[in-house]
């Protein structure tokens, strides 16, 4: 039986790691969406866990938030 993407620790982690990152450069989900190349909605689909994203994206999200693909997949320690 599939995993639900919400229920995947690592799309949580994608998740808030691209919510906490447009928000620290200010961006919109639908600036970030443009300078993806992807639809606003889907942003704020990836940002809820609601899809699983491929790896085609998470490297067009992360060149678009100007850091690494693989920081992305990293937990960040919050103070």
């Amino acid at each position: 039986m599939p995993l639900k993407p919400e229920l995947s620790p690592l799309v949580n982690v994608f998740a808030a790691n691209v919510r906490s990152m447009r928000l620290h450069l200010g961006l919109s989900q639908e600036a970030l969406a443009e300078r993806a190349g992807v639809h606003r909605t889907y942003i704020g689909m990836l940002e809820r866990s609601e899809k699983n994203v491929t790896i085609y994206n998470i490297e067009r999200i992360a060149m678009a938030l100007r850091v690494e693909p693989a920081s992305l997949l990293v937990r960040h320690e919050t103070s």
